[in-house]
């Protein structure tokens, strides 16, 4: 088997089992013994199924593939690591470089999908949409990192947001190269209109404001 029969394979699997247990996340009760554990097998399968995309979507190009796991990747690990950072001290070098990363690829992609767009490319629409998410995220972060939240829990709201996020483009990815009917464009942003109200009705009832 060669490399990237061997990548597609740990991919499929990987991507096939997020998909399942993100599933029973978003819909099972949140903070319990259970959610942990599956929070855990969903973070390592997702982790996985989006470091082996890039290398694959090097070796047979890729541009989509691309973009949901640079995208996946930073939702998921600061996600995670939002887990340990509820005080200024908490934040290292590492999520520093982590959003800065993000910014980067935000501003990137959104001059792309410009540039896609001027050129009749309706698949720019997406670019600035995913490239918006991350600018926000990466402000997001500095607006946390430097306690000027005006949540004093953002700790726990940002990684329900997150976690969430990485779902949603873990479903895109699944929705665009499964589907056979609804246009690309649908496709590429459904699960995001899907579930982005709920993240916000999720955040308002657990943010806990500061006073």
């Amino acid at each position: 088997m060669d490399l990237f029969k061997t990548l597609f394979a740990t991919h499929v699997v990987c991507g096939g089992t997020s998909l399942i247990t993100g599933l029973l996340l978003l819909l099972l009760p949140k903070g319990d013994n259970k959610h942990i554990w599956m929070g855990n097998i969903y973070f390592i399968a997702m982790l996985t199924a989006s470091l082996v995309a890039l290398p694959m979507s090097c070796l047979h190009p890729n541009f989509f593939l691309f973009i949901v796991g640079v995208f996946t990747i930073y939702l998921l690990v600061s996600g995670k690591r939002y887990l340990k950072k509820k005080k200024p001290e908490d934040v290292k070098l590492f999520d520093w470089v982590l959003t800065g990363t993000m910014f980067v690829f935000g501003i990137l992609f959104i001059g792309f999908g410009m540039y896609n767009l001027l050129k009749g490319n309706y698949f720019g629409i997406v670019l600035l949409v995913f490239g918006s998410i991350g600018i926000l995220s990466a402000y997001q972060d500095n607006v946390n990192f430097k306690d000027k939240s005006s949540v004093q829990n953002f700790w726990l709201t940002t990684h329900l947001q997150r976690m969430t996020g990485s779902y949603i483009a873990s479903a895109t990815a699944f929705l665009v190269v499964n589907n056979k009917i609804l246009p690309g464009i649908i496709a590429w942003l459904l699960p995001t209109i899907i579930l982005a109200p709920f993240i916000i009705k999720w955040t308002k009832e657990r943010a806990i404001k500061k006073v």
